[in-house]
């Protein structure tokens, strides 16, 4: 009875938590709030209220919600974007956590007291990398430009393997003779190309599957998996399986549009979504839940050692991001990432002070931060002590920044060119759609019967139409004078009126189906066919 009571209290806990999330973005929507930063209060909150909080167990983090997490992360990136970014991608996600990580293990090492190198080099691992989820959700939702969003999303991918690699050699100094720099250096090479040659293998093996992937069921399952596949083959082998996943996201991603049929995409894509959503919701809630268990261990500690000990880690994760940032765009030219963006493609440019200025703002640290320093076990010293350290760093960054982020991005003046970005979708379609003719004009060339000449004839009506509206679109944005969306009657009257056809089509498959002139399946399959068409009501 006393289990049927636990799962009850269990299920009852998850129902909540479910409403609370959902509650959580309608509130995130309305007020532009981060929704990572409002639930972390809410946890907080809850945390102290009378009832079980749920404990953060490490391993099932790092196990079961961080490989998709970064899964779905790495599908939704650019591998052609990060690879032409590549430089200051690698200069943020590897070599600004291992500073990051250097610079606290030595500041604790010198001013912690009875803190040792190796200890202190595990908390920095662990708080070194930004959490980009709070910083991508307020970008885009300001109009972060692409090249911003490019380096933020790469950086998140591939910091939190550089930084549980440090963390995991560490860890082993601990338990070793000490913390060894050539050791050290020579296990993350290991560990890093590791997870490389894992995440190319499972990628590689996905991509053997291409033929079950055009059933969108078949399609789902297998996209669920891959992510916890990559992790347990590296882990398998001690290698990084964080790495593994997000290599093995990238090269999937960018395969997906030649290997997927678009019915398997659509329905990938929505399920992806609905985990990422969940699995956000509930981490966040359980970081707020977890702050009472850790200050109530800090007994052992004088006040003086604790206040040094948060200042060493919260002042090396504030300031070192800018400076960063800062040196490394005084590099010679040729040392800078291809940006892009404004106009400029393919050419090597510095970021400019008020990118300098959003890049450094979106270092909000979350799960991974927390999930990183709880896998410490009891022989690491000051593990306590670490941890609230860690805690401290993931609120100041995750409340202070991400409450405030999006008021900076205005305040800078920082947003995508609209205009440029509509036009590249245009001149994308345009050129499709003259593909599509050219491909029925060798069609027509063929031998064929009169039948098909009446479906070519059609069809290039069709394609006519549509490139011709293309064309009428292209040529509105290329008067724009400025970077917002230009406005045209014509246009926006079409978009009304195709909205307002495809609502008179639904309200009368739904009186048929009252009527019981059709089922609810044959709706369900005539629904889905209008709500394809009315997301391909472009409005850009």
């Amino acid at each position: 009875m006393s289990l049927v009571h636990d799962l009850e209290s269990v299920l009852l806990f998850v129902l909540i938590a479910a409403a609370v999330i959902v509650a959580t973005r309608w509130l995130s929507r309305r007020t532009g709030l981060p929704s990572a930063a409002l639930l972390t209060i809410i946890g907080i909150i809850y945390a102290y209220l009378p009832g079980q909080n749920i404990p953060l167990d490490p391993e099932v983090i790092l196990t079961f919600v961080i490989p998709p997490l970064l899964y779905n992360a790495a599908l939704d990136s650019s591998l052609i974007d990060i690879r032409r970014n590549m430089r200051t991608v690698i200069s943020l996600s590897v070599l600004l956590v291992a500073v990051t990580a250097l610079l606290v293990g030595v500041g604790f090492h010198l001013w912690v007291a009875g803190a040792t190198l190796a200890a202190g080099v595990a908390l920095g691992a662990a708080i070194a990398p930004p959490d980009p989820v709070a910083a991508l959700a307020v970008g885009r939702r300001a109009g972060l430009p692409g090249n911003l969003i490019t380096l933020i999303q790469g950086e998140g991918l591939l910091n939190d393997a550089t930084a549980l690699t440090i963390l995991a050699v560490a860890v082993a100094s601990v338990d070793g003779e000490g913390f060894s720099f050539p050791t050290a250096i020579g296990r993350f090479v290991i560990s890093a190309a590791g997870g490389v040659v894992a995440g190319v293998v499972v990628a590689y093996a996905v991509r053997l599957l291409r033929h079950l992937r055009d059933d969108p069921i078949s399609a789902n399952a297998i996209s669920l998996v891959t992510p916890f596949a990559a992790y347990l083959l590296a882990e398998s082998v001690h290698v990084s399986g964080v790495l593994a996943v997000v290599i093995a996201g990238l090269i999937v991603g960018h395969d997906a549009p030649r290997h997927s049929s678009g019915a398997s995409r659509l329905q990938t894509s929505a399920v992806w979504r609905l985990v990422d959503f969940v699995l956000e919701g509930f981490v966040f809630l359980l970081i707020g839940q977890q702050l009472p268990k850790v200050v109530d261990r800090l007994h052992v500690y004088e006040t003086q050692t604790v206040v040094i000990a948060v200042a060493v880690s919260v002042g090396v994760a504030l300031l070192l991001r800018p400076l960063w940032l800062v040196l490394t765009q005084l590099l010679p030219a040729r040392m800078h990432s291809r940006l892009g963006g404004d106009g400029v493609r393919r050419e090597d440019r510095a970021l400019n002070r008020k990118e300098v200025v959003a890049l450094s703002w979106a270092g909000t640290r979350g799960v991974i931060s927390l999930a990183a320093v709880f896998t410490l076990h009891d022989n690491v010293p000051d593990r306590d002590l670490l941890q609230f350290c860690a805690f401290v760093v993931v609120l100041v960054t995750l409340l202070g920044q991400g409450l405030t982020f999006a008021p900076l991005v205005r305040r800078l003046g920082l947003r995508a060119n609209k205009a440029d970005l509509a036009r590249e979708r245009n001149e994308a379609r345009s050129a499709a759609v003259r593909a599509a003719i050219d491909r029925l004009d060798e069609i027509q060339a063929a031998k064929h019967d009169h039948v098909e000449d009446r479906a070519i004839e059609s069809m290039q009506k069709q394609l006519t139409v549509r490139l011709e509206r293309y064309r009428r679109r292209l040529d509105l944005l290329e008067q724009a004078e400025s970077d917002e969306m230009p406005t045209s009657p014509q246009y926006e009257a079409a978009l009304a009126v195709r909205r307002e056809v495809i609502s008179a089509q639904r309200e009368e498959l739904l009186r048929w189906r009252d009527a019981g002139n059709l089922t609810d399946e044959g709706l369900r399959v005539l629904e889905r066919e209008l709500d394809h068409e009315e997301r391909l009501a472009e409005r850009s």
